[in-house]
């Protein structure tokens, strides 16, 4: 086709957007406003976002009225009244959007569901929460929906320290087998009651499409461009105690605490990626520690948080 040109064995159209984020240059038939625009006009596509239709396809493949095909190298969901998507081989994203003015939500599984996934064919663990850079390392904060991820890497960011990701934190190994965290982009998603608990109002922000009490917040000055080594993470609980808590994670459970954050953890098993996640976990304990942090969820304590994180932070650097 005329407006199509074949770039890196892809067809791509001629006006595609270009982009650099995950540590990818990414070629996109879709707007991102989320991502950093590429700088290197000549680069190769590492990973390409096209329009396609699958309608046709996923009547094929779906069974049972189930949202995800799993195969490997191959995922194909449909999020009703929004979209199509499949996910191939670590390098392509195609999508097809079913209804007009859904390109908010389209983006959000695009950067979400979609990375995600294609992390894991690249063979990247994709771990769920926020990075933070800390004197040239990354700590990773995990924990499940509501923990409070978010709302303490702010209240890093309050402190001059940068953010690397947010959601998806990908980590690969290098050729030392050390573990080393590749940025995302420039963006958080912070709750309602995160914001008020900063005295920020939500003005400048734009809420995450359905989802009214959660906002997209642009980072782009407190943003880590570089990628950086893994040094440990931090599993935050909510209990009803009236104290923080926190102790060091050892053994096998160590083991468990990084299946449970990884994005997405049930598809390992259907991609045929549980003996990789494995064997790259076990390579990741033997150069992080790990903590659970327990606080108490009825008053606000990511300040006291983040002068405990720095605190272990500082005694680790110590031992070096």
């Amino acid at each position: 086709m005329d407006n199509e040109e074949d770039i890196g064995g892809y067809m791509i159209t001629k006006n595609a957007f270009r982009y650099y984020a995950f540590g990818f240059h990414i070629y996109s038939e879709f707007e991102l406003p989320e991502l950093s625009n590429e700088d290197q006009v000549e680069a190769t596509p590492e990973i390409v976002i096209k329009e396609s239709d699958l309608c046709k396809y996923w009547n094929a493949k779906v069974k049972d009225n189930n949202y995800f095909v799993l195969e490997k190298e191959m995922v194909l969901f449909h999020v009703p009244n929004i979209a199509i998507f499949l996910i191939e081989k670590g390098e392509s994203i195609y999508i097809t959007p079913l209804s007009a003015n859904k390109m908010d939500e389209i983006r959000l599984y695009l950067l979400g569901t979609c990375m995600g996934i294609l992390l894991m064919q690249k063979r990247i663990l994709p771990l769920h929460g926020s990075g933070i850079a800390i004197d040239g390392k990354v700590y990773a904060i995990v924990g499940d929906c509501g923990a409070g991820k978010s709302t303490l890497a702010r209240a890093f960011l309050k402190k001059g320290y940068k953010l690397i990701s947010d959601d998806i934190i990908p980590v690969r190994l290098n050729k030392d087998g050390n573990p080393i965290v590749i940025p995302t982009y420039p963006y958080q998603k912070l709750w309602l009651e995160s914001l008020q608990a900063f005295e920020m109002t939500t003005n400048p922000y734009k809420p995450i499409a359905y989802r009214e009490e959660k906002f997209s917040v642009p980072m782009e000055h407190k943003f880590e461009t570089n990628s950086l080594p893994l040094a440990g993470i931090f599993e935050l609980k909510k209990t009803d105690g009236e104290e923080i808590e926190i102790k060091e994670i050892r053994n096998l459970e160590r083991l468990q605490i990084l299946y449970n954050h990884t994005f997405r953890n049930t598809f390992l098993q259907p991609l045929d990626l549980l003996e990789w996640h494995l064997i790259t976990t076990s390579k990741l304990t033997d150069w992080l520690t790990i903590y659970q942090i327990e606080r108490p969820k009825s008053r606000f304590t990511a300040k006291e948080l983040v002068e405990l994180i720095l605190n272990k932070h500082k005694g680790e650097s110590d031992n070096e």
